[in-house]
């Protein structure tokens, strides 16, 4: 996210107290933030915004009922998987990961907290790689990556997030990360580090 609004910058709290100016510039701020995550989870522009828009109505909703238990980032995240996954429920199948004419993932990417060959700042046929190879990911995987590495939550606050384990966080990224390398290196790197892989978790 641009900012952090947790404390006395917590949008709904804020509503909450009757104070509508946090929510108003969550909103503002934070909407390309969201229109991203919906893209690179697969929707098309128009279902985007659509699911940007059923966000902040959702969130608004909520504000009366709100209880502030861990980080507000956190939570608004959570409330956007699960209006994804109700659109999806709703007769949608899940696309690729946002389209090629979206902007590449690979500048969050290369500063990811893990350990990244320098070749994922390149361009060109290698962006085209790796974007086919995040699509190849089931939902779950592209969600721990986008909240993970492009969006950069600790890991702490995605399992919260998705009510899953820290340690299914780390698995997921790792498993994204690693289609990445194969996706950059090339297959027949990727098969000799298939084998490695085994031995480390052997």
């Amino acid at each position: 996210m641009k900012e952090t609004w947790d404390f006395d910058r917590d949008p709904l709290a804020a509503l909450r107290r009757g104070d509508p100016e946090p929510f108003e510039a969550f909103v503002a701020l934070e909407t390309p933030t969201f229109l991203a995550f919906f893209l690179r989870l697969g929707a098309s522009r128009a279902e985007a915004e659509d699911l940007v828009q059923e966000l902040f109505l959702k969130l608004f909703r909520h504000a009366p009922a709100y209880q502030a238990q861990d980080r507000f980032a956190a939570f608004a995240f959570r409330v956007a998987r699960n209006a994804w996954i109700d659109r999806a429920r709703r007769g949608r199948d899940l696309a690729p990961l946002g389209p090629p004419g979206e902007a590449s993932p690979l500048e969050a990417v290369a500063s990811a907290r893990e350990d990244e060959p320098a070749a994922l700042a390149a361009r060109g046929e290698e962006a085209q790689r790796l974007h086919a190879a995040l699509a190849e990911l089931g939902e779950l995987h592209r969600t721990v990556f986008e909240l993970g590495v492009l969006q950069a939550l600790p890991y702490a606050e995605i399992a919260a997030a998705l009510a899953i384990p820290v340690g299914t966080v780390k698995s997921r990224v790792f498993y994204a990360l690693r289609k990445l390398r194969v996706a950059l290196d090339g297959p027949e790197e990727g098969a000799h580090a298939a084998p490695a892989a085994r031995r480390k978790q052997a």
